[in-house]
């Protein structure tokens, strides 16, 4: 199978061209980056560090959509929005691990998913998405009789937060709890902040150095503690899950799809 990779210079991407560099079913056909990057026309093999591959970094969307069968996206927002339309006009699936969508940005992707198959990822990791799955049983066998704390600590140049995955982690543990996060969320306390409501789901984001990725979740109660944790040590596994993703959408026509369908624990 034919891939493109849109965000070839990110961190992410640029372990994507690595590891598709040397996959033995997947092939790198083209590496998008944005209109402007002093790159543009250099080998992606050679930045990447792994050798040339004949593929030179683009920012030509359209040409680079016409070479391949599916794409993987780890832009940004903005990237991303054009991406999708451009998918879409193409019938390419797309396999998505950027965070910082707005609502109308992932009703977009909804609609585009009833004629191009996507899967949209916060974390592409499978130690993540099975952490998922063990944060959804403890909130439900533990519901209101503990206050839950989510903690997440990212690299010095991460723009968003809390981080995308945090966010999912939010949106479980509300589902599960049968909480609005919208309403009952809290990020960060300072001051005068009064007793704590329990139905409060709280978020500290912390950001230093070059912390790949670590998300906490604590579920405190009276007497006890419980906190699950995952900490990434590189970004290879992230990659894993992607390329994983990718394999899964081959024979899909349409539809959306997360990580927990592509590991089978939905």
């Amino acid at each position: 199978m034919k891939l493109a990779v849109s965000g070839a210079t990110g961190r992410m991407g640029l372990t994507l061209v690595r590891q598709l560099s040397k996959h033995p079913r997947l092939t790198l056909a083209a590496a998008l980056v944005r209109p402007g990057t002093a790159t543009i026309g250099k080998d992606a093999g050679a930045v990447a560090g792994v050798g040339t591959l004949g593929v030179r970094l683009t920012d030509d969307l359209q040409g680079a959509l016409a070479a391949v069968d599916l794409v993987i996206d780890f832009s940004t927002p903005d990237a991303a929005r054009t991406l999708l339309a451009q998918c879409l006009r193409a019938n390419k699936g797309l396999v998505i691990g950027t965070t910082g969508f707005s609502t109308d940005d992932l009703d977009a992707i909804s609609a585009a998913a009833r004629d191009i198959p996507i899967v949209l990822a916060p974390n592409m990791s499978v130690g993540v998405n099975l952490t998922f799955k063990l944060l959804d049983i403890a909130a439900r066998a533990l519901g209101d009789t503990v206050d839950v704390e989510v903690i997440e600590a990212h690299h010095r140049d991460k723009v968003d937060a809390p981080s995308g995955t945090a966010v999912r982690i939010g949106e479980i543990l509300a589902t599960a709890l049968g909480r609005d996060l919208q309403r009952d969320a809290v990020y960060g306390r300072q001051g005068h902040t009064g007793v704590r409501d329990r139905r409060s789901i709280g978020f500290s984001s912390l950001r230093g150095g070059d912390i790949v990725g670590e998300h906490t979740v604590m579920f405190a109660g009276a007497g006890e503690r419980i906190e699950i944790t995952h900490r990434a040590t590189s970004r290879d596994n992230f990659v894993e899950g992607a390329l994983r993703a990718v394999e899964f959408l081959a024979d899909r026509e349409s539809g959306l799809f997360d990580m927990q369908d592509v590991l089978g624990l939905s």
